[in-house]
């Protein structure tokens, strides 16, 4: 019998294995063995994993993953909602279908203003969907809630990071939040790894306003600093104190380009 409200996967043979065993195999070379920790949150790059893998599994190899995965990510098209929440069902990837908290994805919806229940933000969008498949091979019974944001007013996701704390207050001790972005876009080496170095403090300093200040003020083109935005808040409310840089890499160590790099960050928060 089909799943209802089943995300079937757009992105698989293009950003990642299309295969199971293929894309596990990759997977057991990103994941890093290390002590995995309960943390309140993350922050992982979701570009191809060729270029990106690796700084995500050092995330991921950190983090004990409870019950449920909040993921926040950015919208890379503009259909859908500003705060779109998949609201049932499961999303497909080649490892199989990792469920969606129904409950927690039906709190967010009545507990934040701006969110509302959309399929249509997540159809096309990759950002979220790259991230999937790590935690299901961490933690294969982990249900998500996954949350595509769009570039909305600094007050408006400051908002909404408040209104997500307290609808996953009843939630605290098993839930996750995993925020989506890579950083700096097609910039020489050295601009990028300045650029990101100071949204990067930001991030460690669950310093919301800064983030969107640094990334408007030194053009950082940071795709996910919307989420990361909204979720440093919940963050903030729901206990945490700060942020820990665990890898900086970008896409020139594996494509040997350093004058056009995209720059990636794999950050834990606690």
């Amino acid at each position: 019998m089909a799943t209802p409200n089943l995300r079937l996967p757009v992105v698989a043979g293009q950003f990642y294995p299309g295969s199971e065993a293929a894309l596990r195999a990759e997977l057991a070379s990103y994941v890093v063995a290390a002590e995995r920790k309960r943390y309140l949150g993350g922050l992982c790059p979701h570009a191809g994993y060729v270029y990106s893998g690796a700084t995500a599994g050092e995330l991921f190899g950190r983090l004990a993953l409870p019950a449920t995965v909040v993921l926040l990510g950015p919208k890379h098209h503009g259909a859908g909602a500003d705060f779109a929440v998949w609201p049932a069902g499961a999303w497909q990837t080649p490892l199989g279908e990792a469920p969606v908290n129904e409950e927690v994805a039906a709190a967010i919806i009545a507990g934040v203003g701006s969110a509302q229940a959309d399929e249509r933000a997540h159809l096309p969008e990759h950002s979220l969907e790259v991230v999937v498949p790590f935690v299901q091979y961490v933690n294969p019974q982990a249900a998500i809630v996954p949350i595509a944001v769009g570039p909305a007013a600094p007050q408006a996701l400051f908002a909404a990071g408040e209104a997500l704390a307290e609808a996953l207050a009843p939630y605290r001790d098993d839930v996750v939040l995993v925020i989506s972005s890579d950083m700096t876009h097609y910039e020489s080496v050295a601009a990028a790894e300045r650029k990101d170095r100071l949204a990067i403090e930001r991030l460690e300093a669950l310093d919301a306003e800064g983030l969107l200040e640094v990334v408007a003020s030194h053009n950082v083109s940071m795709c996910g600093a919307w989420p990361a935005a909204a979720a440093l808040v919940a963050l903030r409310g729901l206990g945490a104190s700060g942020g820990s840089l665990v890898r900086y890499a970008t896409s020139g160590e594996a494509s040997g380009d350093y004058d056009q790099v995209v720059g990636y960050a794999a950050v834990t928060f606690a």
